[in-house]
């Protein structure tokens, strides 16, 4: 799609894998703005007033006359999308049974390799008979139901109980875990540049190296998100078993069993199984990260606190696509997507092999919980801290 857009406004296709920079870069600002309401005024609202804000202008880029209009779009575009995840993420996981929350966890970042498997069925539909417009209009249905779901769930207990009294006292939350904060953005700036580096290029990637068809590559595509499916949803549900961090590791580590073959394979089958596995490691790894991630977040600023981590990981690794692309030009191609994405896996490696995990934390005050006592604390990675916490 990406030769067609950029061949449609007479624009380099470098120019068209800019916006998806820019599309990145723009999403904490919808994390900082639904995720403080989020905290502040209930799950549901916001989140049906995010989804149908990049709703519209998402059938708005669909209508684009113009390259400046359409990154203008694509822009806007990326602060909705800042919004969902750490709304949508608060609200599933406060809603699930502890016990099934890696399950749950799972099954919600599943809805982002099923997306990239609906993009490739488009693709392969769509794009060849009506053209790369119609491609923008494809989500408005799935848009529909989760406004249609938002609007039928309850509140969760958690946020009726640790609801801030005012809009400072939410940053103030964050403030106090700044530590915390920072390791948890530094994890999350690679886990994006795991995921995006993995996927955004993999098509051009066959094209421009192996020659595949468009039909082929999609067809590869779908296959390849089908085991991001499965891995989501199975990384998931054994971290309920085995933890967080040694589940996300052991996720990591099938990346690189498989990595050499997704780089330098040769063949269809080849390609097809190593990328298939590839993606079973990258999103089984990602399918903990919202049960990890919002357990590890403070109750009263849980939307904000993981949403903007979230969409900050993702500006900071905005550039992935834009390295990767350029680093071909003097490794090739191959060696670019293996170098990259071999330290980046290192990396991750390292960060969850040092870090904290909360696993099985409850998010509702029991009975006989008490706010306001003045006590000393530990954070995971902050250390002591003196200030007023609900008491058992």
């Amino acid at each position: 799609m990406v030769d067609v857009v950029a061949a449609h406004f007479s624009v380099k296709k470098g120019a068209i894998i800019l916006t998806f920079g820019l599309t990145l870069a723009l999403r904490p600002v919808g994390a900082l703005l639904f995720g403080a309401l989020a905290d502040r005024y209930g799950r549901r609202k916001p989140l049906m007033v995010v989804v149908l804000y990049f709703s519209i202008i998402e059938l708005l880029s669909g209508f684009s006359p113009n390259y400046p209009a359409f990154l203008v779009l694509r822009a806007l575009y990326g602060i909705g999308m800042g919004g969902f995840w750490g709304v949508g993420a608060s609200l599933t996981m406060e809603a699930s049974p502890k016990r099934w929350r890696g399950l749950f966890s799972g099954i919600l970042q599943a809805g982002y390799p099923f997306g990239y498997l609906l993009a490739a069925v488009a693709a392969r539909l769509i794009l060849p008979h009506w053209g790369w417009r119609p491609m923008f209009w494809c989500g408005l249905f799935p848009a529909a139901v989760t406004i249609y779901l938002a609007y039928k769930a309850p509140e969760p207990i958690a946020w009726k109980q640790h609801r801030s009294p005012n809009l400072p006292a939410l940053f103030h939350g964050i403030w106090i875990y700044r530590k915390d904060f920072a390791y948890l953005l530094v994890t999350l700036t690679f886990m994006v540049c795991l995921s995006h580096g993995t996927q955004d290029l993999y098509p051009d990637f066959l094209k421009e190296i192996h020659n595949f068809a468009p039909g082929a590559i999609a067809y590869l595509a779908m296959l390849y998100n089908v085991g991001g499916i499965l891995g989501s949803a199975g990384g998931g549900y054994v971290s309920e078993r085995l933890g967080r961090r040694k589940s996300i590791m052991a996720a990591l580590a099938l990346c690189l069993v498989v990595m050499p073959l997704w780089s330098f394979g040769r063949g269809l089958f080849v390609l097809g199984a190593a990328a298939f596995f590839m993606q079973v490691g990258v999103q089984g790894a990602w399918g903990v990260m919202p049960a990890h991630l919002n357990e590890l977040s403070p109750d009263a600023v849980r939307s904000l606190f993981s949403g903007l981590l979230y969409q900050l990981g993702v500006l900071f690794a905005s550039p992935t696509n834009t390295i990767e692309y350029r680093l071909k030009d003097s490794l090739g191609y191959s060696w670019a997507l293996f170098s990259f994405e071999g330290f980046t896996i290192a990396a991750l490696i390292c960060l969850f092999l040092l870090g904290p995990e909360k696993k099985g934390r409850s998010f509702v005050r029991q009975a006989g919980c008490h706010e306001g006592i003045p006590i000393e604390v530990r954070s995971p990675l902050v250390g002591n801290l003196t200030g007023l916490v609900k008491i058992c």
